[in-house]
């Protein structure tokens, strides 16, 4: 039997065991609780990832599938087809819709707010939603626009232009311009530094191609803005047109050979009183120069009409000459237009084939000059042949004045097709064959921002910008013979500051006996002290803002050169001097570039194409 003294003790021993188990059961709740949350937010958070990604995914897709329709809807404007462009457009904006709609997702809105991670959801959101400002923004307002445009109807005529639509389509493109712009300005407040890799290279992809649409779409807005007065729509505009001949070498391109005033009314074109440089003849007392460029191109440039260009800046040349055709003839033109012959052909490949009737110039084409001229013998007709086979430099301007009024008289007519026109302007434009200054300060300061203006300093100039200009010190019209190529050679950066070489390699092609089989007019016959059929060229170069032109060589060859400055840049210049089959190379050395961009260079246009004359940027390996 059992004690009776034992039953209380084991009860006793009962009631504690089962008090330890419950608090061991208590201890194992919270652990439990504890548990399952974490587990219900792993859950969460694989669930969110996986929601995140698959919108991640979503976005990139929309998004490339909106940018494969881009070369699409170029094609659609190039081919002038409206109804494509516009459904073009409409697929894309599609894609971009969707692309901000996954990027507006709650979930990726609050993983956006996340410390530290969430800059990268927010800089993929601000993507997206700028993609689709762009698209709703700017390209369907801007293919509304250009469907509703006739641009055959712009062309100008002998009975004018209606102007109206393009002053009705300014303020949506001005509008889609500041959206578009606005958009760029949300990107680049974003700091890709702190981004993954995988979302800062799409970021910066984005930028890059959002500054190329703001400038085209800015350029495009002022053009609308300044347009229409320009052509003549609220009164009637007076310009004189110079037409460069590159025969001679000028900065801006060649001597002002012949001169003519272009009048536009309501987009009705006219050419009016026709002369040329010498006529004009010398301004005494001189027209006035600012200081730092007379002092480089001297005191010629107020004093003669031939050499108002010899300043690489054009609003300085063109208000020059504004200034001399005012004193000449006692009228005041609005502006100046100078145009190449080189540019001339890109006129003539859009309007075709341009007959000579004049009658003069019938006469003097009967001594074996083309009586039709083509894009394709223009440039050969005017720069060479013409001195080949008229002697009087008198009736070689009237042949040069004849011919731009036969093919002005062609777009006034509106013979040729508007779109080839626009392009071959472009193209013109460019290469710096076509220039254009305003005498009103408001249509000036528009016009300053591209390089159209042919400016050397302000807002059109890149920021490591380089200019390689020639002048003739020949006297003649030797540089039709004279082959250049201009090319940056960017050297190992020396106590923080790059450095750069510009070289530039000129070759006479002129035939052996140039001296003797050339004409004297073309040669120079001595007159200035160079020997015929030789070329002497003046080379200025100049480089980007607050940099120095350290040294210059000529064939390796250390020589001295003459430097100064001109807008607070740095200029050097040289004289060289090559006989017929001669080759020379100058190198101008320029240190302390302060810009950390990559540099361009600009030059003046020659009868060659700027793409054969200007080539590639080479860069030292510094060390790696």
């Amino acid at each position: 039997m059992t004690d009776a003294k034992e039953i209380p003790a084991r009860d006793e021993r009962s009631r504690a065991g089962r008090v330890s188990k419950s608090r061991k059961s208590n201890h194992r709740r919270p652990l439990l609780l504890t548990l399952i949350a974490l587990g219900s937010l792993v859950i969460v958070a694989v669930a969110g990832s996986a929601w995140l990604a698959s919108k991640a995914t979503a976005i990139k897709s929309e998004l490339d599938a909106a940018t494969l329709l881009i070369p699409t809807l170029r094609e659609n404007i190039t081919s002038d087809d409206a109804g494509t462009a516009s459904g073009t457009v409409t697929q894309l904006r599609a894609h971009t819709l969707a692309a901000k709609d996954a990027a507006n997702d709650p979930i990726w809105t609050l993983a956006a707010s996340l410390p530290g991670l969430g800059q990268n959801f927010s800089a993929v959101a601000e993507v997206a939603r700028s993609a689709d400002d762009v698209a709703s923004l700017g390209l369907e307002p801007l293919v509304r626009v250009y469907g509703a445009l006739d641009w055959q109807a712009l062309l100008p005529s002998s009975e004018g232009t209606d102007l109206t639509p393009v002053e009705t389509a300014s303020p949506s493109i001005s509008a889609a311009a500041h959206a578009v712009r606005l958009s760029a300005e949300r990107l680049n407040q974003i700091d890709a530094t702190k981004l993954w890799p995988q979302v800062a290279a799409p970021l910066t992809q984005a930028r890059d191609q959002l500054q190329t649409v703001t400038g085209a779409l800015d350029a495009a807005a002022d053009a609308s803005n300044i347009a229409p007065g320009m052509l003549g729509a609220g009164a009637t505009r007076n310009y004189l047109l110079m037409i460069q001949n590159n025969a001679e070498s000028r900065a801006s391109g060649g001597i002002p050979g012949a001169l003519a005033v272009l009048s536009l009314d309501k987009g009705k074109l006219s050419l009016g009183a026709q002369s040329s440089a010498s006529a004009v003849g010398v301004m005494l007392p001189v027209v006035p120069v600012e200081a730092e460029q007379q002092q480089i191109y001297s005191g010629r440039v107020g004093k003669f009409m031939q050499d108002v260009n010899l300043t690489p800046d054009f609003p300085t040349a063109a208000s020059t000459a504004q200034a001399m055709w005012e004193r000449k003839t006692g009228q005041r033109v609005d502006g100046v237009i100078s145009i190449d012959p080189v540019a001339l052909g890109y006129v003539l490949d859009a309007t075709g084939t341009v007959s000579i009737k004049h009658p003069e110039l019938v006469a003097l084409a009967a001594a074996g000059l083309p009586t039709e001229l083509t894009g394709q013998n223009i440039v050969q007709t005017l720069l060479s042949d013409v001195y080949a086979k008229i002697e009087q430099p008198g009736l070689q301007d009237a042949y040069f004045a004849g011919v731009a009024q036969e093919i002005f008289a062609a777009l006034a007519d509106g013979k040729g097709n508007a779109k080839g026109l626009i392009e071959g302007l472009t193209r013109g434009t460019t290469e710096g064959r076509v220039l254009v200054w305003s005498g009103l300060p408001a249509e000036q300061s528009i016009m300053s921002k591209y390089a159209l203006s042919g400016s050397i300093s302000g807002p059109s100039i890149s920021p490591a910008q380089f200019g390689v200009y020639y002048n003739d010190g020949t006297g003649a019209k030797m540089d039709y013979y004279v082959d250049r190529t201009v090319q940056l050679m960017k050297e190992c950066a020396r106590d923080g500051y790059e450095q750069t070489i510009v070289r530039v390699t000129s070759t006479n092609t002129a035939p052996a006996d140039a001296g003797t089989s050339l004409p004297t007019y073309v040669t120079g016959a001595g007159a200035f002290g160079v020997p015929a059929g030789s070329v002497q060229t003046n080379i200025v170069a100049y480089g980007p803002v607050q940099s120095n032109v350290e040294t210059a060589k000529v064939d390796g060859q250390s020589t001295n050169f003459a430097s100064y400055e001109h807008s607070n840049r740095p200029v050097g210049t040289l004289a060289v001097r090559l006989a017929p089959g001669e080759s020379s190379t100058v190198d101008f050395t320029f240190s302390k570039i302060v810009q950390h961009t990559e540099p361009n260079v600009v030059v003046t246009p020659t009868v060659q194409d700027v793409k054969d004359v200007i080539l590639p940027t080479t860069s030292d390996s510094c060390g790696q």
